[in-house]
């Protein structure tokens, strides 16, 4: 393709897009999304259990997060933990946050208040179905790979495979980076930066970056999906603008990431997501996942973003795992010291 053949279908389809909505510019139909955000939230994907509604008072909302655990670890056990080991402490030997844990609570960040999405504090990010939960198939629920290593410390060490794909540094955990971009234990901060046919998101939870292919239409934009034999790390993703908001239509995920995503989708399924400008400070956003396969109906979870203070640091995850080499090496001991 030429230069000049490249221009023109550009501005074709720019013109295309116009043309769709005709009381609307083109730059109308963009919302500015560049800037540094953050989506840290207390708020589960799921509805807590006894909690029988989405929108809460501040004084319930606050009753909701203390007893809202942390990957498993109660809430105020994380508090009693900062307050009573100083940073030039250890814990004492033999102690549940000695070498049982990942981190200890000093590195915790998660949040301690629920999403505030539009003005009002969410129970679940879920929102469809109205009992704030995924509507798995019952077939699939126990495919899940969860963070039960995390909480106990066991799990296989026979090789860099064998270790889950946060450990290896390959991608965040816990979906930092999506598709369905959620909040995690820490580093829940975000830099998008958009230009005429891309948009960047940059993750702080191990550096990802997703960067999503902007077309004048959503037709043409699934055209330009990848190959199916093509499924990359945060899958395979796909953008255009839509009555002021930016879409992004995601597929193919890599069956690894899938494994441990608590939003899998299978090679049939999708997820769409959409990004609008709700005030100066917010990005409200919403996702739909969809896959026959896996779920009874398609569900759909809403949070925000909010501005934040940059910059964002990098996250040298690779060049700091010592803890992956050091458990490999600990196992291979293990295993001279048992054939002996």
């Amino acid at each position: 393709m030429t230069f000049w053949s490249s221009c023109v279908i550009r501005v074709g389809s720019i013109a295309l897009a116009a043309l769709a909505f005709p009381g609307m510019t083109v730059a109308e139909q963009r919302p500015e999304l560049t800037g540094i955000w953050t989506n840290v939230s207390a708020t589960p994907l799921s509805r807590p259990a006894g909690v029988d509604r989405l929108v809460l008072t501040a004084q319930q909302a606050d009753n909701v997060v203390k007893g809202l655990p942390v990957y498993g670890i109660p809430r105020d056990a994380l508090e009693a933990e900062k307050s009573g080991v100083s940073e030039d402490e250890a814990p004492d030997a033999g102690s549940e946050d000695f070498g049982v844990r990942a981190y200890n609570a000093f590195w915790m960040d998660p949040g301690d208040s629920l999403a505030l999405v539009k003005g009002e504090f969410r129970s679940s990010y879920i929102v469809e179905p109205d009992n704030g939960q995924i509507p798995r198939r019952p077939q699939t629920a126990r495919d899940r790979q969860g963070p039960s290593r995390y909480l106990t410390g066991v799990g296989s060490a026979d090789g860099p495979e064998a270790l889950p794909i946060s450990e290896r540094c390959l991608i965040g955990f816990g979906n930092t980076g999506g598709p369905g971009m959620l909040s995690v234990m820490y580093n829940n901060n975000y830099q998008i930066v958009q230009t005429d046919d891309h948009v960047m998101i940059l993750v702080e939870m191990v550096h990802d970056a997703r960067i999503i292919p902007t077309f004048g239409s959503e037709k043409q934009a699934r055209a330009n999906h990848r190959p199916d034999a093509i499924k990359p790390w945060l899958g395979d993703s796909v953008g255009w603008y839509e009555d002021g908001a930016l879409m992004v239509e995601t597929i193919n995920l890599h069956p690894l990431q899938a494994r441990s995503s608590s939003i899998p989708i299978t090679e049939n399924g999708r997820i769409l997501e959409r990004f609008e400008r709700y005030s100066d400070s917010e990005i409200f956003y919403s996702f739909t996942v969809e896959d026959d396969a896996l779920y009874t109906k398609p569900w759909t979870a809403e949070l925000s973003f909010h501005a934040t203070r940059g910059p964002i640091y990098e996250y040298a995850c690779h060049e700091g795992n010592y803890a992956m080499e050091n458990m490999l090496r600990g196992a291979r001991l293990e295993e001279s010291r048992t054939s002996n």
